[in-house]
């Protein structure tokens, strides 16, 4: 009995050092041809340039202008500890990589809005490790270049909000008629949601599924401590006029 005790430890220990030889392996390997991705994508072109011109788009809005409910709802729905992480969540990532193990396959990224930001201003929106490893390196620098409100404005000004709506701006237009700083609490909550699946949850297109999504950031957004119960009931309320 001890025999086979000790067989199966031994057996279990050289499962354990192959597995974690092989997760070296591939993380070297994915994380060079990330960072030759990173690299070709600056040097084609700088990203302070690429961020310049989101800037001076037309109607850019900038963090000022954002309703604070706003603000709270993308980073309760989005990546709740955007304010003090350095470009990853180590701890999404982690949860990520779980379900992508147990899933078999690539359904979760653990992206950050910055990882986001970078995904849309440089890569693709294709599901590869290389450019996972690439949105790290990208994230990285964009920290190191820009503040945190400087980042978040980049991306509500980048991401897709459905019906060919790009940019909070034209997204607060598009759907409620009035600019950002306009929204009541109800519609700014609304919108925060809209992009984790712009295509589902359309308000042109499937309101019923848009109205889900918004139980959802708000359950959120109470975990995080941004608004009491009773707020959340209370724009449920006007969800339902």
């Amino acid at each position: 009995m001890k025999s086979l005790l000790r067989f199966i430890r031994k057996a279990l220990f050289r499962l354990s050092a192959l597995f974690l030889t092989v997760l070296l392996f591939m993380v070297a390997f994915y994380g060079i041809k990330g960072y030759t991705m990173y690299r070709n994508a600056v040097t084609e072109k700088p990203i302070t340039e690429i961020v310049d011109a989101v800037r001076s788009q037309e109607n850019f809005t900038t963090y000022d202008e954002l309703p604070s409910i706003y603000i709270d709802a993308v980073i309760s729905a989005e990546d709740k500890r955007f304010e003090s992480h350095f470009g990853i969540d180590l701890l999404a990532i982690g949860r990520a990589a779980w379900t992508n193990i147990k899933a078999r396959s690539f359904k979760e990224g653990g992206s950050t809005i910055t990882q986001q930001i970078t995904k849309n201003l440089l890569f693709t929106q294709e599901k590869r490790f290389d450019r996972k490893f690439a949105e790290v390196f990208a994230a990285f620098a964009l920290e190191k270049e820009y503040s945190k409100e400087e980042l978040f404005e980049l991306y509500v000004n980048t991401i897709y909000f459905g019906s060919g709506y790009y940019g909070i701006y034209d997204a607060a237009q598009g759907y409620f008629g009035k600019p950002p700083s306009e929204l009541t609490d109800y519609e700014a909550v609304m919108l925060a949601g809209i992009p984790n699946a712009p295509s589902i949850y359309s308000l042109d297109n499937h309101i019923d599924l848009a109205k889900k999504r918004l139980s959802v950031v708000l359950e959120r957004m109470i975990s995080c401590g941004k608004i009491t119960e009773q707020e959340a009931d209370a724009i449920l309320k006007e969800a339902e006029k």
